[in-house]
């Protein structure tokens, strides 16, 4: 039995916290830590009965000595980093210099800058393996189950695989006219960055939401889907061998890009620091203060999410075309945990992840991402742990 220190307090970290304790023949004993301890508390005080024991502690994550203190004190076998993504170097340094395993969901990103890429964690691998410790890098769904998925169809249905198209649909409804299923902050500059997709060998680059067709999900049906850039087809271009053309598509409906587009136009989506009576603000994070907080739309949200990968390629000479994806209900996800869909299906693999490492079944020393470990066990966990997954074949292809 194990102890997990989870750093972060918002809906993703309140459904690996229900999950750890769910799963108590492995965690143990977690602490819930974050800068506002009353978050804390409060997914502490909502879990069901459990023989977990579960603390919370006060932490601010971007003080890498403050994170070592708590390690110390705490003593845990794994930190779970479900903060901000402009924080996980910090609390990969914490790791390194108290010598335990480290997991996220979600790639660094510089706070004045929105530029999704692995480098700076990537950058860690020797450190980490000399100190003989494991990080897993985006074990959230994409990143996560979509780079697990791909291994699975790799290592069981095809000699070669040529194309990956991700596609990501909520087809939830929460009742607000705009508001963001994950932090703010970080979706909008995730949407309103340059669209990108790998191509043979090369990077090709697109303006923002500028590339738009139109896919029929399984469960819920046709939907709008536009190509975005996601940091996991950084990983897959490099681990995935000989794929030729990887692109993800998420889905928004006509309302929330004209929101958005209004809102851009005014500058409220920038980054850029602006004056406001003799104070200096950054618009986009003055726009996340007044948006629904993500955890507050569990109760609201009605629907469906449809998150997989549609994967081209060759067995025994013959073409072949697979697609694998789950499909979970918002409603369903709030009975069980209280957080909607977007939250679930971030948070179960989180933990997932962790058991993997803690189980020393994906435990290595050194930087990793998900689809560098053999995918069966986990793609076992995803359907006991309430992501069953289906599978399909000759499926309908995005168009070119």
């Amino acid at each position: 039995m194990a102890k997990a220190l989870i750093i972060g307090a918002g809906g993703v970290s309140s459904v690996v916290v229900n999950k750890c304790c769910q799963t108590p023949d492995v965690f143990h004993e977690i602490c819930i830590a974050s800068r506002t301890v009353a978050k804390c508390e409060a997914i502490k005080n909502k879990l069901p009965k459990t023989s977990t024991k579960v603390s919370t502690a006060f932490l601010d994550a971007d003080n890498s000595q403050m994170v070592i203190d708590l390690i110390e004190s705490f003593k845990p076998d794994i930190v779970i980093n479900v903060a901000l993504p402009y924080q996980d170097l910090t609390i990969m340094d914490a790791c390194l210099a108290t010598g335990v395993d480290y997991l996220d969901t979600a790639n660094y990103e510089p706070t004045d800058t929105a530029k999704f890429e692995y480098s700076w964690q990537w950058a860690y691998r020797d450190r980490f393996k000399n100190a003989g410790i494991t990080a897993l890098l985006g074990s959230g769904f994409d990143p996560g189950v979509t780079g697990v998925f791909c291994a699975y169809a790799q290592k069981h249905y095809f000699d070669e695989i040529h194309s990956i198209d991700i596609l990501d649909a909520n087809a939830g409804d929460h009742g607000y006219p705009f508001a963001t299923n994950f932090n703010p902050e970080i979706n909008i500059r995730e949407i309103t960055a340059n669209g990108r997709y790998f191509e043979n060998g090369n990077w090709i680059e697109t303006d923002p939401l500028a590339i738009k067709k139109v896919y029929d999900f399984p469960q819920i049906g046709p939907k709008n889907i536009y190509l975005l850039y996601h940091e996991e087809l950084e990983s897959l271009a490099i681990n995935i061998k000989g794929v030729k053309r990887i692109r993800f598509w998420m889905t928004f409906s006509d309302n929330y890009i004209n929101h958005l587009r209004v809102l851009e136009n005014v500058g409220m989506t920038s980054i850029e620091p602006i004056t406001y009576e003799g104070k200096e603000i950054i618009p986009l994070q003055f726009l996340k203060a007044i948006l629904p907080d993500p955890a507050s739309l569990g109760p609201r949200t009605k629907g469906k999410t449809n998150i997989g990968c549609i994967i081209q390629g060759t067995k025994n000479g013959e073409p072949l075309s697979y697609y694998v994806y789950n499909v979970c209900d918002h409603q369903e996800c709030y009975a069980e945990v209280g957080s909607q869909a977007i939250s679930y299906t971030t948070g179960v693999p989180a933990m997932i992840g962790a058991m993997m490492i803690l189980k020393g079944i994906w435990k290595k020393a050194g930087v990793y991402n998900v689809e560098e470990f053999d995918p069966d066990p986990f793609m076992e966990a995803l359907n006991n742990c309430g992501l069953p997954w289906h599978e399909a074949f000759a499926p309908a292809l995005v168009e070119d």
